[in-house]
């Protein structure tokens, strides 16, 4: 009896001194994070049930251009994800019938969606519809009621084995529809004292023009110092992105950031390394030195888990695979890359090993140990970047010239 006594003293002396010693193995993985640059953001922002990260990365992007611009926005700039997609889903539907179904019609866009919207339509700031009266709002979209009408809808339009149009007034039908669930989109509002349409918001109390923002990618199947649409179904309005060798690709990036712009920033986030589950090291995204990755799916899809997928080749820098041109392409062209998420970088920092990362918004809430906001490796960045779209004044001017602009 005494000896299990005695056991069991030093069980409950060992076991404290074994916990400390994993706790304090664990603080020695964990990364810790320094900022080198930081520039302005608004605050993060939910898309929730939603395929809507274009338009949120979008507008984040466009509201820290204003506060470039006007430095006093800062505080209090918010612009309204509703009536962006509103128009978006309008013209995407257009687009869907007119090419017979063959352009699809998804929740997902890019960032030229925001870009065309802000030159066509104009921008509202965020309380002028229908939030934060409703049940959804700006950061609490669940379109699980919204979609599969709108999609049903359309293919009744337009069946496979239509030889015309069935419905020629199919469009308000469409838009009333968007109306239902986001409210109407404004032509005249007052904001601060002031009244503006869409339009003269952005000219006037923004002062952005959609002609200074330009579309960058880094791919071999076509030239460099040319334009490209990027073979990806939510690029439905076929937008050109100017084509750069990826150490100019990545110049842009570290350049820019450091010389206080930002940029929106589409890439794929399936991987393994874009850690979204709990663990010392979640919401930081790396390409780890391993031959497993996650697979592809819908945004909700990858909330939930990770699915084994693509390939990763052997890592020569702290971890990390050493990125090349030619496995960007491999990747894309195996469909390992793919369109999944639109985020915002602004900034970069340095964990306690002296390696640099991006500093990124993301739009899923005020989640995870740095609330809602990521640290990007470099490599992960150079791996896979689909594209950005940033100001062309941010551009370094030597790749200016030989781009033409």
């Amino acid at each position: 009896m005494k000896k299990i006594i005695v056991f069991a003293l030093a069980a409950i002396i060992v076991l404290p001194m074994g916990a400390k010693s994993k706790k304090k193995e664990e603080n020695k993985d964990t990364l810790i994070f320094t900022t080198i640059v930081e520039n302005p953001v608004t605050s993060i922002k939910n898309q929730n049930s939603s395929g809507t990260c274009w338009s949120y990365s979008s507008l984040a992007f466009l509201e820290s251009e204003a506060i470039k611009k006007h430095p006093e926005m800062k505080d209090d700039i918010d612009l309204c994800e509703s009536f962006l997609i509103s128009k978006t889903y309008v013209d995407r539907a257009d687009k869907h019938i007119r090419t017979h179904g063959d352009a699809s019609f998804s929740q997902g866009g890019s960032f030229e969606d925001a870009l065309y919207c802000m030159e066509h339509y104009g921008l509202i700031p965020e309380g002028i519809m229908p939030y934060p009266i409703t049940n959804y709002g700006d950061s609490l979209f669940n379109f699980s009621s919204l979609f599969p009408p709108l999609q049903a809808y359309l293919k009744s339009i337009a069946p496979d084995n239509a030889k015309k149009i069935l419905h020629k007034g199919w469009k308000p039908a469409v838009q009333a529809m968007l109306d239902g669930y986001f409210g109407t989109c404004p032509t005249e509002f007052e904001y601060k004292g002031k009244k503006y349409t869409p339009q003269s918001f952005v000219k006037d109390y923004l002062t952005l023009d959609p002609n200074d923002y330009v579309s960058i990618t880094s791919y071999t199947h076509h030239p460099y110092y040319t334009t490209f649409a990027l073979e990806i179904q939510d690029n439905w309005r076929w937008a050109e992105s100017y084509n750069l060798p990826l150490d100019e690709f990545m110049r842009i990036m570290e350049e820019s950031v450091k010389n206080g712009w930002t940029f929106a920033w589409g890439a794929d986030v399936s991987e393994e390394g874009f850690s979204r589950r709990e663990g010392k090291n979640k919401s930081v995204a790396i390409v780890p030195n391993t031959r497993e990755v996650a697979g592809v799916g819908s945004d909700q899809a990858r909330w939930t888990g990770e699915k084994a997928g693509a390939k990763i080749a052997e890592s020569d820098n702290k971890g990390e695979k050493t990125i090349t041109p030619e496995m960007r392409q491999e990747a894309y062209d195996n469909w390992e890359t793919t369109d999944d998420h639109g985020m915002q970088i602004y900034g970069i920092a340095k964990d306690q090993h002296g390696k640099e990362y991006f500093m990124m918004k993301n739009s899923w809430g005020e989640t995870g140990p740095y609330k809602g906001f990521w640290y990007v490796s470099k490599p992960y960045v150079a791996y896979k970047t689909m594209n950005i779209v940033i100001n062309k004044n941010a551009v370094p001017s030597d790749i200016r010239k030989k781009l033409g602009f």
